[in-house]
């Protein structure tokens, strides 16, 4: 029977360093705060500028995307269609060949 083998962890080799102890810091009231560092002002703009160009041929590019899926979609509806009518006709058939050889 198969055991499994649980997984050891190992044993650390390197040398560790211990904590760096941390020494708090008084703040004295006499002493001024740095100012802030000077932000750039944000821009109005928007970040992504298309063109009249880029905007007709990403609607173009959306049309025929669309056109292409619903293209797909139809052909493969009409190939189930087509299927299920060739399977009904084929039934159809069997069915008659074997009625007529029951009279026979």
């Amino acid at each position: 029977m198969i055991r499994p083998k649980i997984p050891v962890n190992p044993i650390p080799t390197g040398l560790s360093n211990p904590p760096a102890v941390l020494q708090p810091t008084s703040i004295t009231p006499g002493t001024p705060a740095p100012p802030p560092a000077p932000m750039a002002p944000a821009s109005s703009r928007p970040v992504v500028q298309l063109t009249p160009g880029a905007v007709v041929a990403t609607a173009g590019m959306g049309v025929v995307g669309v056109l292409v899926i619903g293209a797909v979609l139809v052909s493969m509806l009409l190939a189930v269609a087509i299927t299920g009518a060739s399977l009904a006709i084929c039934a159809l058939v069997i069915r008659s060949i074997l009625a007529s050889d029951t009279r026979r």
